[in-house]
């Protein structure tokens, strides 16, 4: 998927039927810029948000979510992924 820059929000149908958001937030100045976005609908029954810069939306994240970092390694072909649940997410085992 290319970055979303200069749309913000990209939308892409998936393979099981549901519709992932691609989000970009880079251009945004403040927190409150979100809700131009549409950002009260964004992961609606059957969606998934990526959210790429989701330091410009502070506390508006959902605390329900996961946390994904891609960072680069030393090979510059290849990334590092990690995924947490995010800290103030509910356990999922309950």
């Amino acid at each position: 998927m290319p970055s979303p820059t200069f749309n913000l929000v990209l939308r892409y149908d998936g393979r099981d039927g549901r519709t992932i958001l691609h989000v970009d937030l880079f251009r945004l100045n403040e927190p409150a810029e979100v809700w131009e976005l549409g950002w009260s609908e964004l992961g609606a029954p059957g969606e998934i948000a990526l959210v790429e810069w989701p330091e410009r939306a502070e506390s508006l994240l959902p605390p329900a979510r996961w946390d994904i970092r891609i960072e680069p390694v030393a090979d510059p072909l290849l990334r590092r992924v990690s995924l947490a649940l995010a800290p103030d997410a509910p356990d999922p085992a309950q």
